[in-house]
């Protein structure tokens, strides 16, 4: 009972992660100006860096948990999880973004 609570949790957190950053990607158009969108290498970069802030996190969780400084197993469990489906997120990104270049590249004209 307790170790599915923690995944459903930790789930509930990793989505509300990936919401979360699709909505600042939605904040950095706008902020951009609302006439054109933002570029293609801005949203990519600027979510590359959420996968390193949510590393980071997680890292600093964990280290906490080791160190016995207060963090409780769940947040270092959830942390840990939000990095990591961040991460497959954005691999996954990569993975069709090179699907896609292949695939026009194999187009003959």
């Amino acid at each position: 009972m307790q170790t599915s609570i923690s995944a459903m949790s930790a789930a509930s957190g990793a989505e509300s992660s990936t919401v979360a950053a699709s909505h600042r990607l939605e904040e950095i158009g706008k902020q951009k100006g609302s006439a054109a969108p933002a570029p293609f290498a801005d949203l990519v970069t600027d979510a590359v860096g959420e996968v390193g802030r949510l590393e980071a996190q997680a890292n600093a969780a964990v280290g906490g948990l080791m160190s016995g400084s207060g963090v409780d197993v769940h947040q270092a469990v959830i942390a840990a999880e939000k990095a990591t489906m961040a991460f497959e997120l954005a691999l996954s990104v990569r993975n069709k973004a090179v699907q896609a270049y292949e695939s026009v590249m194999g187009m003959q004209f």
